[in-house]
């Protein structure tokens, strides 16, 4: 009886544990889930990055959880910040939790109430205090913050105030609270120890409400659906007197040859590589240094290369459309750069085929 009993128990013991693991298993893990998502930019720890060190107090202190879900949610367009739209509330949920374990302290509740102002007065403020570092029109901090192999001006990049994902997830009273208290550890000071009153402060946030300009952020990261992922041009010419021809489109377009090589170049032995498949790369080291600048991301598909084919009996010379990788990053600068680009590559084909 007593043997029945003990196996009675181990029993239900083991259906309690099986029990126990499928209800945690069916909740979203928030650890893994931010490791997964958000720490690449955020940092395992939440110590920051290219983003927002989300653990720092003064950031915890003065952000709601709905501050939160809805920047999950909807990202910053043109920023590095993407939108995660495809997690289920129940994963966002679960990333917010995570992110307030590391803070005990008191959390804000979200407000709906609008702070009247001066706009105009708010106007002369922010050019005063704020344009410096978040730009003359609110466009946020230049470039990305990925800085690994070079001084950052600034400890973190400071946020786009004229971003539709910032407008639509800030209050105005998390706004407020931000001008008048600052961020301990990063470079936003009280407005109120640098003098200004209340009042001031309620014109700056009613000013920062009409910032506008965060459209054309969205229509950039729109242009590279309809593009084609890569140019092709057909060339009148063999493989060879085009490969010539593109060196010399190159050199007229202010840019350095590096090498040139077959497509199989390392894969096979010389003698045993395709001539009639050539790839000619080549750099402008001022435009790269920028671009660098901007988003090292871009080095991914740097240095800039023109590819010579010869496909059923045709020559075609192809090159990747920077227009349809720029979206890849969220970066409105760097689309700037990617049209630059893709302008060049398009001289380039043109007037190799000509």
């Amino acid at each position: 009886m007593r043997g029945g009993s003990t196996t009675g128990l181990l029993w239900l013991f083991l259906l309690l544990v099986a029990v126990s693991g499928a209800t945690s298993a069916g909740q979203p893990n928030g650890a893994r889930l931010f490791a997964r998502y958000c720490s690449a930019c955020h940092g395992a720890d939440g110590r920051g990055g290219v983003g927002v060190p989300l653990a720092l107090p003064a950031f915890q202190a003065s952000v709601s959880d709905r501050y939160l879900r809805r920047t999950i949610r909807h990202g910053r367009p043109g920023r590095v910040m993407p939108a995660f739209r495809r997690l289920s509330d129940a994963q966002v949920d679960a990333i917010v939790t995570y992110i307030r374990s590391w803070y005990q302290g008191p959390r804000p509740v979200w407000s709906p109430a609008r702070i009247q102002g001066d706009v105009a007065h708010g106007k002369v403020l922010f050019a005063r205090h704020c344009a410096g570092c978040h730009g003359d029109h609110g466009q946020g901090g230049h470039g990305t913050g990925v800085t690994f192999s070079r001084p950052r001006d600034l400890p973190i990049m400071p946020p786009a105030l004229n971003n539709p994902g910032f407008q639509v997830a800030a209050s105005d009273r998390m706004i407020k609270e931000t001008l008048m208290k600052g961020r301990k550890g990063t470079p936003m000071r009280s407005f109120l120890a640098q003098g200004l009153s209340e009042r001031d402060i309620d014109d700056l946030v009613a000013f920062v409400r009409t910032l506008g300009g965060a459209e054309d952020q969205v229509e950039a990261l729109a242009k590279g659906k309809g593009e084609p992922a890569v140019l092709v041009y057909e060339s009148p010419y063999s493989v060879k007197e085009t490969v010539e021809a593109v060196k010399r489109a190159v050199v007229g377009e202010n840019f350095r040859l590096i090498r040139i090589q077959t497509l199989e170049d390392g894969l096979f032995p010389r003698d045993r590589q395709t001539p009639d498949q050539v790839i000619v790369y080549f750099c402008n080291f001022n435009f790269l240094y920028k671009a660098l600048a901007i988003d090292p991301r871009v080095g991914l598909f740097l240095p800039c290369r023109v590819t010579v084919v010869k496909r059923n009996g045709k020559v075609l010379v192809m090159a990747a459309n920077p227009r349809k990788l720029s979206p890849l990053f969220n970066n409105r600068e760097l689309n700037q750069a990617c049209d630059r680009m893709h302008q060049v590559y398009i001289d380039i084909l043109e007037e190799a085929t000509l």
